[in-house]
């Protein structure tokens, strides 16, 4: 999507593989791009993703948190290193990200012709109105939620804005076990998301969008 729009690109992911077919196909574009493997719930990953990112490309126009985790369970009884591992992917490492990229979010405003940066953190409905069985995928993505309002709150002055995305169920690996009851075939598509961010990206400057809820059509209201 943002190589379509000649973005230089940073992107990161734990699979080699999965990175080394997206290589190849970036390659087939006329974007520079970086793949870089590593786990996104490493703190020295994600302060070497900016500092790679800024000496490849020197600075940092939008920000797109779209890594999660999820693990489904009730609250009695949750493993606690489930619960660390999801708050250290859907929580901790957006907000380290922001952190160590926001004074270059904020450089970047002030050069841009339209003096906006953008972050974009793909959340999930859980965030708002929670289920059975997903009390810590849920509080992870309010806390992401909320963490969007606070980065609006502080740095919109600064030229930097932020987007919460809160899908429903969305056609991927992630939503597998629910595939038998929800049906696949109802569920969002990656493109749905994909559109959403594009969107996003092409506000004014003047616009800021803090919140969007993606909710499936056959879905009861509130429900992912």
């Amino acid at each position: 999507m943002l190589a379509r729009r000649g973005w230089d690109l940073t992107v990161t992911a734990r699979g080699v593989e999965a990175l080394d077919t997206l290589s190849a196909e970036l390659a087939e574009t006329t974007v520079s791009a970086r793949a870089v493997a590593g786990d996104i719930g490493d703190e020295l990953h994600i302060e070497a993703l900016v500092a790679g990112h800024i000496s490849a490309f020197g600075g940092v126009n939008a920000l797109v948190l779209a890594a999660g985790v999820g693990s489904a369970g009730p609250i009695d009884g949750y493993p606690s290193r489930r619960l660390d591992r999801q708050l250290a992917v859907n929580f901790r490492a957006p907000f380290l990200l922001t952190a160590f990229a926001m004074s270059h979010l904020r450089s970047s405003a002030q050069s841009r012709p339209d003096g906006v940066s953008r972050v974009i953190a793909v959340a999930s409905i859980e965030g708002l109105h929670p289920e059975p069985g997903l009390a810590a995928y849920g509080a992870t993505k309010a806390a992401l939620i909320s963490l969007i309002q606070s980065i609006n709150a502080e740095e919109r002055v600064n030229g930097v804005v932020a987007t919460a995305i809160s899908p429903g169920f969305v056609d991927t690996d992630m939503s597998d076990w629910v595939a038998d009851v929800v049906g696949k075939e109802t569920m969002l598509s990656v493109d749905d998301v994909v559109r959403t961010v594009e969107a996003i990206l092409d506000l004014s400057a003047n616009a800021v969008v803090p919140h969007i809820v993606l909710q499936r059509r056959l879905a009861d209201a509130g429900h992912a």
